[in-house]
């Protein structure tokens, strides 16, 4: 009787302990990890898709997760070669991050044709739903329309309407350019000049002084990471601000401001979609990640990365396998919920839906304490934050 009993007691601790399903998954995170988006994304991507992977528990539900990494250099055909032979030859089931729109657009392309997944957390054209929409590809973390969106509309209201851009010349600076154009345009703005860079750039001076000699009362740039950095510390040289004209930046991000320091980035106005100090949910996750990557705090993009992967893992375990078809119509049918984003939703377009945020860059008196940096101004409500589906994208046809 009691050895009847031990047997049925084992039987019964086996059938909990045994997962209900078991697959191999692998995860490649690709990004830039050595030019001037390395900061925002990089090796920062890498800890927090790992760090999803930890917290979801994949391993106890009988998922093993493999993470790949690579460096795209923000060349589309490196991008796209990389994709493709993590897709043909390593076994790659879905891509993450991927910072640079065009390098973006070119593995969103790849992933349509292999019939993969991807989950863009880095990129910000919202060509990637709108005309270049796939039924393979996820947009996670912000995009430009959401980014002109709280910015150009905050520094209109203040009576700032005629705008100058300085814009990196490639499809991430080109699409925040016409986004935000349109926004300050139906807001009662005008754009009196714009001027386009090579990306990356290191001397923004030539541009700068346009921009200076424009009259604009904001000057606007559509760049990112080490460029916007660089044109912030030279429009400081040149005492842009002082002599009355705003600089807006039209995507920063908590590393750009780390690297400029508050005395020079002071004031500023920015759109984000996360930051590690909103409430003790992200800055429990951010003290975690730091403590993975030498001190620093997480960027959005970081975020986005560790939010994506957690929801693709969630729809592996629902549908009980990694289809791509069968995993992200789980995932568009069922309501996004992190610690990071809170409760979101993703449109069939491929957009994801959550609040964003417009924050203000903190003086040294104001701030507290190491990266302690921005000071809430508005929460950009979901329904407002993001451009309505477009007709372009296939999907809403």
């Amino acid at each position: 009787m009691k050895l009847t009993n031990t047997l049925l007691l084992s039987a019964a601790v086996a059938a909990i302990s045994v997962p209900a399903f078991a697959t191999d998954v692998k995860i490649g995170v690709l990004n830039d990890r050595s030019g001037v988006y390395a900061d925002l994304s990089g090796e920062g991507s890498v800890i927090a898709a790992q760090m999803a992977v930890d917290d979801f528990g994949a391993a106890a539900k009988g998922i093993n997760v493999t993470i790949v990494s690579a460096d795209h250099q923000n060349k589309p055909d490196i991008a796209s070669n990389i994709a493709r032979q993590w897709y043909d030859q390593d076994g790659v089931d879905m891509i993450a991050d991927v910072p640079t729109s065009s390098a973006a657009l070119a593995v969103a392309q790849v992933t349509k044709e292999k019939n993969k997944v991807f989950i863009d957390s880095g990129a910000g054209s919202t060509d990637l739903t709108g005309k270049s929409c796939s039924p393979n590809t996820i947009h996670w973390t912000y995009d430009t329309y959401s980014l002109g969106k709280g910015t150009a509309t905050a520094l209109i209201n203040e009576g700032k309407k005629s705008w100058f851009f300085i814009t990196a010349d490639y499809a991430f600076g080109q699409a925040l350019e016409r986004d935000t154009s349109e926004i300050v345009k139906a807001e009662g703005g005008t754009v009196v000049g714009g001027v386009r860079h090579p990306f990356p750039g290191t001397d923004f001076s030539s541009y700068l002084l346009q921009a200076q000699g424009s009259g604009a009362q904001v000057i606007a740039m559509a760049n990112a990471g080490g460029d916007t950095v660089n044109t912030i510390k030279q429009a400081a040289e040149f005492g842009i601000t002082q002599s009355g004209q705003s600089l807006a930046s039209l995507l920063m991000f908590v590393t750009d401001v780390h690297a400029l320091g508050l005395q020079t980035a002071k004031g500023l106005m920015l759109t984000e979609a996360f930051y590690w100090d909103q409430n003790d949910g992200t800055r429990a996750w951010s003290k975690r990640f730091a403590a993975k990557h030498d001190g620093k705090m997480p960027t959005m993009v970081h975020a986005g990365v560790y939010a994506g992967v957690l929801d693709y893992l969630k729809g592996v375990e629902a549908t009980k396998g990694k289809d791509p078809k069968a995993v992200i119509d789980w995932m568009k049918g069922n309501p996004t919920d992190d610690p990071l984003f809170g409760k979101g939703s993703i449109r069939k377009d491929g957009r994801v839906l959550h609040d964003m945020y417009l924050f203000q860059v903190k003086s040294p008196e104001e701030s507290k304490g190491p990266w302690d940096y921005y000071k809430t101004v508005a929460t950009i409500p979901a329904d407002q934050a993001f451009k309505p589906m477009s007709k372009d994208c296939s999907l809403v046809q």
